[in-house]
């Protein structure tokens, strides 16, 4: 304890340099724990690095379903004012044509009244307003279903303080807002929050200026030839065919709509799969590598040496009844990462669907015949048993090594208690040793003073 230390004061001694040379020498063995702390938990995290790796690997390999490769669909228009796009349940092959008759629009009144600014007293509209306009309050909403309703502002509220009663107003369907029109001051603008004819109505003042129509309540209308219409609140007509969704933006414009297969997608979900798996493997490599000079945490471990292996074996072997990944352009690199060829891909799909699919995504048991486990299974397979939460080899080993290291932690802690002892102890003895030195050198002074009396 530095409190307690007096540095060499009779011995001269440097006796804290002393004491930490002496610690430090009892403290060998906690050095090399705190190292294999260190150690330790670099290799936990380099498994759960690996972990994250392969789980990416799951994840793409799970998309590469029977199902996922059959969801592939992309819906093209014959009109650039026309937009399209499917679901993945949309039929490929499918087509509808039509003719936009209308487009959609929401009902919207703008008064005739305006009011100087937003603080202006609603009930006093008029850019002067020393001469100000018959007030239009209370507004009367009808509704095509005969249905209507009164709007009368709190009293004394200005144009601001109405546009927020309106909008707090639910149950009238409205959004209000000012529209500055210059010189002249603000309007008052009604909007429906119900898009298309559901949400037509009309406005009536109590006097003064009407409420003027800017925007018609109308739906979007499609001619879907001979008596067949088409309609929509808004100008997005979704499943117009099943799981297809048009847009359109422009009157009069004619367009086709066709849903396709979607191979495009298919190649980069295969594309996703190589790359994690390529992922993967790297990250392997970097935490086992065995190469010279190699600082790799994990060094020369079968587990991760296996998966790797496991790895190129899922994504390399032939699959029965339809031959080698290799045809689909899945191929292996001298250098052990896998290859995609999307050109050769896209090819085999176009030629023989059923032996890509196959591949890919395997086949179900039919009747006697066993089913076929394609690279998709494989991979997704592999990755379940390095993975998960609770059986997963990586996921163990990585809780292997945090428990490891949290006995040394234990034991660091322990030894951090040992080693302030000792030091204490130390510390204390050296003290006594100044303590008695001094004390002899008095003693011998005191000496030498009465032998030099007794010469005298």
């Amino acid at each position: 304890m530095a409190s307690l230390s007096v540095d060499g004061l009779v011995s001269g001694l440097d006796t804290t340099s002393l004491i930490s040379q002496l610690i430090s020498a009892e403290s060998a063995s906690q050095t090399r724990l705190k190292v294999q702390l260190s150690t330790t938990k670099a290799a936990a995290d380099a498994y759960r690095e690996v972990n994250t790796k392969v789980d990416a690997v799951r994840t793409a390999a799970a998309a590469l379903t029977s199902e996922g490769l059959a969801a592939a669909r992309t819906a093209s228009s014959s009109s650039e004012s026309v937009s399209a796009s499917a679901t993945s349940t949309a039929v490929a092959g499918s087509r509808i044509s039509f003719t936009v008759l209308t487009l959609a629009s929401t009902a919207s009144f703008m008064s005739g009244a305006t009011w100087k600014a937003g603080n202006t007293d609603v009930r006093t509209p008029g850019p002067d307003p020393t001469a100000p306009a018959e007030s239009p309050w209370p507004l009367t909403i009808s509704r095509p279903d005969g249905s209507s309703v009164t709007i009368e502002p709190p009293e004394g509220a200005t144009l601001a303080q109405t546009v927020a009663y309106i909008n707090g107003r639910e149950d009238l369907g409205l959004r209000a807002t000012t529209v500055n029109v210059g010189s002249d001051g603000l309007r008052l603008q009604l909007t429906s929050t119900t898009p298309g004819e559901a949400g037509d109505f009309v406005v009536e003042t109590t006097a003064g200026v009407d409420f003027e129509l800017t925007s018609p309540a109308t739906d979007a209308v499609l001619d879907l030839g001979g008596t067949l219409r088409a309609s929509s609140a808004t100008n997005t007509f979704p499943d117009l065919i099943a799981c297809v969704s048009v847009t359109v933006t422009e009157r009069n414009a004619s367009a086709v709509v066709e849903v396709a297969e979607d191979p495009a997608t298919v190649a980069a979900k295969v594309k996703t799969l190589v790359d994690a798996v390529n992922s993967a493997l790297s990250s392997i490599k970097k935490h086992s590598s065995t190469a010279t000079g190699s600082t790799a945490v994990l060094k020369g471990d079968s587990e991760l040496r296996t998966l790797a292996l496991q790895l190129r074996d899922a994504v390399s072997d032939t699959v029965a009844g339809a031959g080698s990944p290799a045809t689909v352009g899945i191929e292996l690199n001298r250098d052990g990462t896998v290859k995609f060829t999307e050109k050769t891909f896209l090819a085999a799909l176009q030629s023989d669907p059923e032996v890509a699919g196959r591949l890919l995504s395997g086949a179900p048991q039919e009747g006697a015949t066993p089913a076929v486990e394609g690279i998709s299974q494989r991979l997704q397979a592999l990755a379940k048993r390095a993975t998960d939460s609770t059986t997963g080899s990586l996921t163990l080993l990585a809780e292997g090594r945090d428990e490891l290291a949290d006995d040394f932690q234990d034991r660091i802690d322990s030894w951090d208690l040992r080693l302030e002892l000792r030091r204490e102890t130390l510390t204390r003895q050296f003290i006594a040793m100044e303590t008695a030195l001094s004390s002899l050198r008095s003693q011998s002074s005191w000496l030498a003073g009465q032998l030099g009396s007794l010469s005298g």
